[in-house]
C-alpha cells in the first residue's frame, strides 16, 4: 500500500516536471498558421512583443504610412489651420478625397480624409502645409520618426505610401509608431471613425473607413485601424483592439489578399486575448533591494503576463525593477529612481582592531576545527580495523 502511494507521488512529480514546462514553452513558441510574410502582436500599454514573425525585415508598407503622417501632422501642425490645396496635391495618383486646386480645407479635415478614406491628395496637401514642401517634409518626417518615436529601421519618402524602393519600414516599427500615436486622443478619435460626412468643393459624400474590421465592428474590442495595398507591398494592415484585461496592436505585412491579411489579424488578436493580460504598476510605488536601498517609479508602468500568471518583482544591481514569471522567465525590466541609500560602515572588516587575546583564541579555535575532521577519520579507521580483526579471530 505504502509502495503504491510512493509510486503515485513519484508519477505526479514526473508529470509536473515534464508537462508544465513544455506547456509554457509551447505558449511562448506557438507557431500560428499565418499567411503574411511579416507580422507582430504588441501590447499597446507595456510595449511587449507577444508574437512576431520576420518583424524586423524591411518591407514597403503602402498606405499604413498614413498613420505616421497623421500623428506627425497632429503634433507639428495646427488643426484649425486652413490649407490651400496645390496642383501637386490635386494630381497625385491613387486613392483620393478629390481635392481641387485652390480649395481651402481645415488641416483637421485633411487628416480625417487621409486616415479614413486613405486620401493621397490629402497627404500631399498636409505635407506641403506643415513643412513647406515635400522635400522638406521628408527630412522633417524621418527625423521625427527616429528622434521622437524612436524607430530605427524606417525610411519614408512620401506622406502617403505610394511605392518607392526606398520607402520601407518593418512590422515592429509600425507597431511602435501606432503605439506612440495611440497616446493622442485626437488621433484615436480619427483612427476609430467608421464613416464621416464629407462636404468638399466638388465632392459631397460620406467617406467610409477602408479598414473592414473598423467599418463593420464585428470583432469585439476593435478600436482603430488602417489598411494598405500597392502591388509591390501586397496587402498590409494595422489594427488595434482592447478588452478588459489588455490592449493590442496587430501589424501584418505582405499578404497575398485582403482576406488573408484580415484572417491573420484575427488570429493574432485571438491569440493575445486568449493568453495574456496586462498589469499596471502605479507611479510612486516603492521597492527595496537586498541592501535596503529604496527606489520608486516616476510614472505608471505596465507589464504583460500570461493569464493568471504570478509575477515576482526584484530590484537588481543596475537599479532596475526586474519582473519574472513562471519558471523564473524574465518578462520585463523597468528603470527605477533611487530615493534612499543605506549608509554603510566606512571601516572595512580588515580595518577593525582585534585584541591579541581574541586573536589567540580565534587561532586556537581554528586549529581545533582542523583537528575535528582528522579525529573523525581516525576513529572511523580504527573502528573498521578492529572490526576486521574481530572477524578474523571468530
Amino acid at each position: 500500500m505504502i509502495k503504491n502511494k510512493i509510486k503515485s507521488v513519484f508519477f505526479i512529480l514526473l508529470v509536473w516536471t515534464i508537462v508544465i514546462p513544455n506547456s509554457i514553452y509551447a505558449l511562448e513558441n506557438q507557431d500560428l498558421p499565418l499567411y503574411s510574410e511579416s507580422v507582430i502582436l504588441l501590447d499597446a500599454k507595456s510595449g511587449q512583443t507577444l508574437y512576431e514573425k520576420n518583424s524586423q525585415v524591411q518591407m514597403p508598407p503602402a498606405s499604413i504610412t498614413k498613420i505616421a503622417t497623421a500623428i506627425y501632422a497632429i503634433e507639428k501642425g495646427h488643426l484649425e489651420d486652413i490649407v490651400t490645396v496645390s496642383e501637386n496635391a490635386r494630381n497625385v495618383d491613387g486613392t483620393r478625397v478629390y481635392l481641387e486646386v485652390g480649395e481651402q480645407v481645415p488641416l483637421m479635415k485633411l487628416i480625417q480624409g487621409l486616415v479614413i478614406n486613405s486620401g493621397n491628395d490629402a497627404g500631399v496637401a498636409i505635407a506641403e502645409h506643415v513643412s513647406g514642401s515635400i522635400d522638406e517634409f521628408i527630412t522633417d518626417f524621418n527625423s521625427y520618426l527616429k528622434e521622437e518615436i524612436g524607430v530605427q529601421h524606417t525610411t519614408f519618402k512620401n506622406p502617403h505610401g505610394l511605392y518607392d524602393p526606398e520607402h520601407v519600414t518593418t512590422a515592429e516599427d509600425m507597431a511602435k509608431i501606432t503605439q506612440y500615436a495611440m497616446k493622442n486622443e485626437t488621433f484615436m478619435e480619427i483612427f476609430q471613425t467608421s464613416e464621416l460626412a464629407w462636404d468638399g468643393q466638388t465632392w459631397d459624400t460620406t467617406i467610409v473607413n477602408h479598414h473592414e474590421m473598423v467599418r463593420d465592428k464585428e470583432y469585439e474590442g476593435i478600436s482603430g485601424g488602417k489598411n494598405g495595398f500597392v502591388q509591390e507591398s501586397g496587402f498590409t494592415l494595422v489594427t488595434t483592439a482592447s478588452r478588459e484585461k489588455i490592449s493590442l496592436i496587430a501589424v501584418t505585412l505582405n499578404a497575398m489578399s485582403d482576406n488573408q491579411a484580415y484572417e491573420d489579424t484575427k488570429a493574432l488578436l485571438d491569440y493575445g486575448f486568449q493568453n495574456f493580460e496586462t498589469e499596471k504598476i502605479m507611479a510612486n510605488e516603492q521597492f527595496t533591494d537586498h541592501l535596503n536601498n529604496t527606489y520608486m517609479l516616476n510614472e505608471d508602468e505596465y507589464v504583460t503576463k500570461r493569464l493568471g500568471e504570478i509575477i515576482t518583482k526584484e530590484v537588481i544591481s543596475t537599479g532596475e525593477l526586474e519582473m519574472n514569471g513562471d519558471n523564473g522567465r524574465s518578462i520585463k525590466k523597468i528603470p527605477l529612481t533611487k530615493i534612499k541609500s543605506v549608509e554603510t560602515n566606512k571601516k572595512m572588516d580588515s580595518e577593525v582592531v582585534v585584541p591579541d587575546e581574541v586573536k589567540e583564541k580565534e587561532s586556537g579555535n581554528k586549529h581545533l576545527l582542523l583537528l575535528v575532521p582528522f579525529s573523525l577519520f581516525l576513529a572511523l579507521f580504527l573502528s573498521v580495523f578492529f572490526y576486521v580483526q574481530v572477524r578474523k579471530t571468530s
